[in-house]
């Protein structure tokens, strides 16, 4: 895998020489590029950024901007609250006219670049396209001149996510930060971050030290597809409440909401490590160390166990200030319920069959979020139960489930595997791949997604709020892994969630890909080549 790695990492050098004109093609693409007829504006080292806003996230969106040009071109601008008399400047504004919270336009003359949003938001995502338009070289030689334009521009959706699993494998708070530039990068705007499963406890939790103490360390790591080889090493990480509370302000900055997610009440094995007394059988468990899905799980028959639940909870939105929540919800085997007494007894006590004691739970811990002011998202089976309509399915067995959830009358996030696992290999030939999933998932399947087709009927297409992809990490080991299996496959999810269907062109999109890709290149990001089939086979020659 290091020699793919490298061999992808060396081929990402080859980038074309310095043009000094931008190009609006952007990824995503904006709804609107209107070329005028005007003058293009010249950006050199006399250009000033100005923002009069008092606004402190537009005073952030200012300094960003500085940033992105100055990475990008060397140049160093200076922000200012005050327009200078001949122009020769960027200007940020909030404008309340501008339908949709994250709307935003872009006006290009030979005077100054105006980019303007009804929120902060809006203005950032400007931000985003204008960066994206510019040509990547030393500009301290080379003006670079942007053509007139009419630029307006708003997403298709509201909720365009991204999940990172630090479960399976760690990952440092600083490539947390990078993946969260990445989320910024593309025009999304939560990153979904789960933090819990039977492989590792991620967060500190005061009241339950244990937790991180016994829950976050496994003995070893299964080497190969789950086989029965083990490489013997121990495995740890965590994050502090400190640390996550650091995520959470460097996301609120670029305008990212963070959801954490604790998934309950399966995957739960290495909470049960860390306390027994909160299974059916009393253990003794171990943290996993194996992939898959574990018979052990919360015991829904102890008082203790819905303690726990909330008590983590609660500090847990002491730390995250997003409306929802995750509470996961997938994959919880129903064996040890059905062994179980006290299980048992609350099934007769509550008229329940196995099948709806999760809904039990579920309404149970979303009753307790309810009361804090908070919402939760659960994966797709807590539809199986008679759950509250307040609840927002995360569809991720397909599209139907979502359909299902959305007809029902709850908010719906689609996340099918077939398009949004991007722990799927990306191509057929997955023995040129590093190890994935057994699965493909190719950047055309993922930009033919349509979360609300035409043909969902219109009710239920109002209850979809967006999609999302996954990166779940069993195979996932370290941060050049992790963004060659995003890249370019993110871009493709941005224009789905950004773009109307009508807009979308996929032959259009590899030509943005290819300029979008200089960008990675320039940022050091290891990226799939698989839309460039010269650069492919170079890689596949090389290995």
């Amino acid at each position: 895998m290091k020699k793919i790695l490298l061999s992808l990492a060396l081929s990402a050098l080859a980038v074309t020489g310095f043009a000094a004109d931008a190009d609006y093609n952007v990824i995503p693409l904006p709804h609107s590029i209107v070329m005028t007829k005007g003058k293009a504006f010249t950006l050199n080292s006399n250009t000033t950024i100005v923002c009069t806003s008092s606004d402190e996230l537009m005073q952030k969106n200012a300094q960003f901007l500085a940033n992105y040009i100055n990475e990008l071109t060397g140049l160093k601008l200076t922000v200012s609250n005050v327009k200078p008399k001949k122009g020769g400047y960027i200007e940020l504004l909030l404008n309340k006219s501008i339908l949709g919270d994250e709307a935003y336009t872009i006006a290009v003359n030979d005077k100054k670049i105006s980019i303007s949003g009804m929120s902060s938001a809006g203005v950032f995502y400007g931000i985003q396209t204008l960066r994206k338009s510019l040509p990547i070289g030393d500009a301290t030689k080379e003006a670079i001149t942007l053509p007139a334009v009419k630029i307006s521009d708003a997403p298709r959706f509201k909720y365009r996510g991204m999940m990172l699993d630090s479960s399976r494998h760690f990952f440092t708070i600083d490539f947390v930060k990078e993946f969260i530039d990445l989320i910024a990068l593309h025009n999304m705007n939560v990153f979904h971050w789960h933090l819990n499963d039977d492989q590792g406890w991620r967060i500190e939790i005061k009241k339950y030290p244990r937790l991180t103490e016994i829950g976050s360390m496994r003995s070893g790591t299964v080497m190969g597809h789950n086989s029965d080889v083990e490489d013997g090493i121990p495995y740890s990480g965590y994050y502090t409440q400190e640390q996550c509370k650091e995520i959470v302000e460097y996301a609120r900055q670029r305008h990212i909401t963070v959801i954490p997610e604790i998934d309950m009440p399966g995957h739960m094995k290495a909470a049960l490590a860390a306390y027994p007394n909160l299974g059916c059988t009393g253990g003794p468990y171990e943290v996993g160390h194996k992939w898959g899905v574990y018979f052990d799980v919360l015991c829904l028959g102890k008082e203790e166990t819905f303690k726990f639940a909330e008590d983590v909870l609660d500090e847990v939105i002491q730390i995250f200030p997003s409306k929802y929540i995750h509470i996961g919800g997938d994959e919880t085997p129903t064996e040890r319920w059905n062994a179980c007494e006290r299980c048992k007894k609350v099934m007769a006590e509550q008229n329940l069959p196995i099948k709806k004691l999760q809904a039990y739970f579920t309404n149970r811990i979303e009753k307790h979020l309810n009361s804090k002011g908070r919402a939760i998202i659960g994966w797709d089976e807590i539809l199986d139960g008679d759950i509250n309509k307040s609840a927002t399915i995360m569809s991720w067995r397909g599209i139907e489930p979502g359909e299902r959830g959305a007809k029902l009358g709850h908010d719906v996030i689609m996340s099918p595997t077939s398009y949004c696992y991007f722990d799927y290999a990306q191509a057929k030939d997955q023995y040129s791949e590093p190890q994935a999933q057994p699965h493909v998932v190719t950047v055309e399947k993922v930009y033919s997604l349509d979360p609300a087709p035409a043909t969902m009927a219109e009710e239920s297409r109002k209850h979809i709020l967006g999609a999302q992809a996954n990166l779940w990490t069993e195979y996932v080991s370290n941060p050049n892994f992790a963004t060659y299996m995003i890249l370019p496959r993110m871009a493709a999810l941005a224009e789905v969630q950004w773009m109307n269907p009508e807009q979308k062109n996929f032959d259009q999109f590899k030509v943005r890909a290819t300029r979008l890709s200089k960008l990675y290149d320039k940022y050091g990001y290891v990226y799939g080549v698989h839309l460039w089939p010269e650069r492919y086979k170079h890689n596949r020659e090389n290995q």
